[in-house]
C-alpha cells in the first residue's frame, strides 16, 4: 500500500467509524503517547530494562503502527501530503547530508 492510499484509507475510517478527527492538539497528545508506548518496548527489548509481565503483550510492530496511524490522522486533518513531504525530506537530507558520512571526523586524540 501506498503512503497516499494509507492517508485515504485512514481518512474513510475516521470518517465512518471514527466519526471525524479529534483536535489537532489532542492527537499531537495522543501521539505523544504512542511514541512513549513504543519506547517502551524499544528500551525492553534493545536496552537495559527487563520487561515486567504487564509489558509482554506489547509488540514493536503495534507501537510503530499506532504511531503511524496518528501521523497519518495529523497530516490529514492538517491537509498534508506525506507523500510529498516524504519526498522533500528526502532531498532536503540527501542534500544537507550527501558528503556527511563518507569521512567521519576521528575520535581519538590526533583526530
Amino acid at each position: 500500500m501506498s503512503v497516499e492510499e494509507m492517508q485515504g484509507i485512514v481518512d474513510e475510517w475516521i470518517r465512518e467509524i471514527g466519526k471525524g478527527y479529534f483536535p489537532p492538539l489532542a492527537n499531537m497528545a495522543i501521539l505523544t503517547e504512542e511514541v512513549g508506548e513504543l519506547a517502551r518496548v524499544i528500551v525492553r527489548q534493545y536496552g537495559p530494562q527487563v520487561a515486567k509481565a504487564s509489558d509482554m503483550d506489547r509488540n514493536l510492530e503495534e507501537e510503530l503502527a499506532d504511531v503511524l496511524w496518528v501521523v497519518v490522522c495529523l497530516a490529514n486533518q492538517t491537509g498534508v501530503d506525506l507523500t510529498e513531504a516524504f519526498r522533500k525530506t528526502l532531498l532536503k537530507k540527501t542534500n544537507r547530508d550527501s558528503n556527511r558520512f563518507k569521512n567521519p571526523i576521528s575520535s581519538s586524540p590526533e583526530g
